[in-house]
């Protein structure tokens, strides 16, 4: 799950983009200055790594997401169902409702979404 788990700070970091971009990498330093105390180096070098990581871009010093925070977080979910279950959807709620009792609420919104999946 290395490409997609974001440690504390990286995590922060991204959600601080997300809010504000598409944004300058001069603002972005700015903003990192006032909300974690981080050097221009320390925001370059963390931003380096999440574009490697192909969530975000530095295009011309304008940085903006090639991911947005759903389509991270569905990704970080495919990862970790394929990681620790196979893939395997069924076995993943079959271990998740032996600890913890699904509400009728949740089971019809689970329900929906099988029965929007069988229609397309």
């Amino acid at each position: 799950m290395k490409k997609y788990k974001l440690g504390e700070m990286e995590r922060r970091f991204a959600h601080l983009i997300w809010e504000h971009e598409p944004v300058s990498s001069r603002t972005l330093t700015e903003l990192c200055a006032e909300a974690f105390a981080w050097k221009r180096t320390t925001t370059y070098t963390m931003l380096r790594r999440l574009c490697d990581r192909g969530i975000f871009q530095n295009d011309g010093g304008t940085v903006s997401a090639l991911m947005t925070k759903n389509e991270f977080g569905a990704a970080q979910g495919e990862e970790f169902l394929n990681l620790t279950f196979n893939g395997s959807l069924p076995q993943f709620l079959a271990a998740f409702t032996r600890r913890n009792k699904l509400s009728a609420k949740e089971i019809n919104a689970i329900q929906q979404l099988i029965d929007k999946h069988r229609e397309g």
